[in-house]
């Protein structure tokens, strides 16, 4: 997993080199310190997920190429397995696994996220678009601007990610299926 984790930086500095752009290029356009890119392309940051989907919007790519290397395949359907996501853990107690990636030109990302136990609040994250969380299994405490929820199995969120938001496992391990619309891509 930990080699898997280390070839996303790896893929960002060669498409960036491809593109011929800077590092103080890139920070600039993520509203980050130069010193933060260059820990996110060194592998010594995790990169938050928002800030993948920023990347590749900047690279012109899907983000399924800084995942994989490779670019989706299917353009009328695709089905994924259990167990057979695109797996990708940014966060200590997160984990995620992306459920339509071979799809080209998708709008939605469907992602399932399974939570770890933590009596740490979560990290607050920001990104354009809209979310949807559902719960699988367990009991999940999402904060969204200064309100704290409590979900359970069955129920879900709707709701502007632009606001801080962030996701912690409450009493156990717990699981949500997330869907972020990212209202800003052309196509």
């Amino acid at each position: 997993m930990k080699e898997k984790l280390q070839q996303i930086p790896e893929r960002i500095r060669e498409l960036r080199e491809i593109l011929e752009l800077t590092p103080e290029t890139l920070a600039a356009h993520l509203h980050i310190t130069i010193e933060e890119y260059r820990g996110f392309e060194e592998g010594k940051l995790d990169i938050p997920i928002s800030m993948l989907y920023e990347i590749a919007a900047l690279f012109g790519v899907d983000m399924t190429v800084l995942l994989t290397g490779e670019m989706p395949r299917m353009n009328t359907h695709t089905v994924v397995r259990r167990g057979e996501g695109v797996n990708v853990e940014r966060f200590a107690g997160y984990n995620y696994s992306a459920m339509a990636y071979n799809f080209i030109g998708r709008i939605m990302e469907p992602l399932l996220v399974e939570l770890s136990p933590s009596d740490a609040e979560p990290a607050l994250v920001m990104h354009p678009g809209q979310e949807y969380n559902y719960v699988l299994s367990g009991k999940v405490k999402i904060r969204i601007g200064k309100d704290d929820y409590i979900l359970n199995q069955g129920d879900c969120i709707y709701f502007d990610p632009m606001l801080p938001h962030g996701q912690r496992a409450v009493d156990g391990a717990a699981s949500f299926l997330t869907v972020i619309c990212d209202t800003t891509i052309k196509r």
